[in-house]
């Protein structure tokens, strides 16, 4: 045999840039083959006292950090993630969008993917990010704790893919929250005991702080300090605990390039409108020279309701770093109701639809589902004077049927076979007692309650209509679906039409979505594929309303082969 001859340095570096060429010119080669990594975070969640408004109080956090710590991955990555409870409440943690493709029991909501973690106990959750990039959050889901627990969940394309836009000069994330002077739990335990709606919260907040249209708070103003000429990329969550917020920035526009984790359709606006449990992103590029000026960045709520509300405004600052700053500009929001204002904004939004990212959404539908949504009462306890409509309690349901939380979690159950007392799989797929829901209410508004399952086969294609009701006045409602996107093929005002409606359905470039707002006194539809076997909830992204029992959850049974089935749960799975 002969000897192989060694490649001279010459030939090692004309191979070398030759491939270095090729991963320049096809980048999504390179992203491709890139396998992803492991990224292990610990949450330790624990007491912290902090202080906003001139009050301070105790606070369940993670790290101690409120709002609390960033979660980055790369889209392949699988994230490792340890909680420990060091706290006196349980807690469980939802990774609010991810698909969890066969991970359903990371997915975190207390009693329906898990039992909650009790004191001093602990649970990792573990889990592959497949298919989606962009901004995502996480929040403790269990009673009114998200108030405080939560976090900005940040997946970044495969390396060396870029976005499908130019990329910005810095990245930048607002997380838009709530502040309540109260112990949330206090407050959401007296709503339910008195059954009447909760005391509102004192003020919102732009990660973490409130900004100096409130009280006490000009040192706790959140300022975004920019360079003029630069186009900087705007994360936004909404993580407010029970409002829709509209948000903008005084002289400036942006150009909205995803929502949800997935990519838009970019076009232009000076106003964004959020809904609870939403994100977006925003290229906003700064002026060309900077402006002796700075200019309020500024969110309030959309309410269209009958209740109380924290009708306040947030105030950050958006500075340029060579400015001296000698006039403040504030911008113009809309009417606290201005429901037309937030239906132009949403039908603006498109999916990308081209071959980089195709829309993959049912043109033909297997079992299709009509939900009302909305307010309803249940009866008070005898020998208890109750503040809700009449002298009863407030609840909330889907399809008249009101969901308690049952003592022990709906995947275990389902997974082991031990449904006999936890729940029964005869969710009705339309109201049973159907009345014209955008008009005169019903003579019977008292809500049924249980806990009643959607069953559905692997891969079925689904289109739900949600339908919102005005039985106890008409307000919106961000439904929000675990385990899936879905594509919103269409909305409109008042009572859905199943004859004529659909024939205007886009089932051409739909937005893609994990969380949508059924428009105040109309309807929305989705469509997906039920691709991902386990059990997973759907529920209002307003936490009093799913206190209320505005929640219900589906099966998604295993299909045929081993890669559409769900494994079984890990060791360390919390007990209840």
């Amino acid at each position: 045999m002969g000897a192989s001859v060694p490649a001279s340095p010459e030939i090692l570096l004309t191979i070398l840039l030759f491939a270095m060429s090729c991963l320049w010119a096809f980048p999504e080669v390179a992203g491709a083959k890139h396998a992803g990594i492991t990224r292990h975070y610990k949450f330790n969640i624990k007491l912290k006292n902090v202080t906003r408004l001139c009050h301070t109080k105790s606070m369940v956090t993670v790290n101690g950090k409120f709002p609390g710590p960033r979660v980055v991955a790369r889209e392949g990555d699988r994230l490792v993630v340890k909680v420990v409870n060091h706290v006196p409440n349980n807690i469980s943690i939802h990774w609010h969008g991810i698909r969890q493709l066969q991970s359903g029991w990371a997915d975190g909501p207390a009693y329906i993917t898990q039992c909650p973690i009790q004191t001093n106990q602990t649970y990792v959750y573990n889990f592959t990010v497949t298919g989606q990039r962009g901004t995502l959050f996480w929040h403790a889901h269990l009673s009114w704790l998200r108030a405080s627990v939560y976090g900005p969940l940040i997946i970044l394309p495969k390396r060396n893919v870029s976005y499908p836009f130019a990329k910005p000069h810095k990245e930048v994330t607002i997380m838009l929250g709530e502040w309540f002077n109260a112990d949330t739990e206090a407050v959401i335990s007296q709503a339910l005991q008195t059954g009447g709606g909760p005391n509102v919260s004192e003020a919102y907040t732009f990660n973490g702080l409130p900004g100096p249209l409130y009280n006490c708070s000009e040192n706790n103003t959140y300022k975004l300090k920019v360079k003029p000429g630069k186009t900087y990329l705007l994360r936004l969550i909404n993580a407010a605990l029970n409002d829709d917020l509209f948000f903008s920035i005084a002289n400036h526009t942006f150009t909205v390039v995803e929502v949800d984790a997935t990519y838009a359709k970019p076009f232009e606006t000076n106003l964004l409108v959020i809904t609870a449990g939403q994100t977006t992103n925003v290229l906003l590029k700064t002026k060309s020279i900077a402006p002796n000026a700075s200019f309020y960045m500024l969110a309030r709520p959309y309410f269209t309701g009958q209740g109380t509300f924290d009708n306040t405004t947030v105030a950050g600052i958006l500075e340029y770093e060579t400015s001296s700053n000698s006039t403040a500009f504030k911008s113009t929001l809309p009417p606290i109701n201005a429901t037309n204002v937030v239906a132009n904004f949403t039908r603006k939004l498109r999916s990308l639809a081209n071959s980089r990212f195709p829309v993959n959404v049912p043109q033909t539908v297997d079992k299709k589902f009509f939900f009302t949504v909305g307010l309803g009462n249940s009866p008070c306890p005898k020998n208890q004077t109750c503040q809700g409509p009449n002298g009863t309690k407030f609840a909330a349901s889907v399809n008249n049927i009101s969901m308690a939380l049952p003592s022990s979690a709906l995947l275990q159950s389902y997974f082991f076979k031990k449904s006999n007392g936890v729940y029964t799989s005869d969710f009705p797929s339309f109201p049973l007692h159907p009345f014209n829901y955008t008009g005169t209410p019903p003579n019977n508004t008292l809500v049924t309650n249980g806990n009643k399952l959607v069953v559905v086969p692997f891969n079925t294609s689904v289109e739900v209509v949600m339908q919102g009701t005005r039985i106890f006045g008409a307000e919106s409602h961000p439904l929000h679906l675990h385990g899936f996107n879905f594509y919103v093929v269409g909305e409109g005002f008042g009572n859905f039409d199943p004859n004529n409606d659909p024939k205007n359905f886009n089932l051409v470039d739909p937005v893609e979505r994990n969380t949508v707002g059924v428009p105040t006194a109309g309807w929305v539809a989705i469509r997906f594929y039920a691709d991902n076997p386990g059990v997973w909830f759907m529920h209002c992204h307003f936490d009093v309303h799913l206190s209320w029992g505005l929640r219900m959850a589906w099966i998604v049974l295993d299909g045929t082969l081993p890669s559409q089935k769900l494994p079984p749960p890990p060791s360390d799975l919390p007990k209840c």
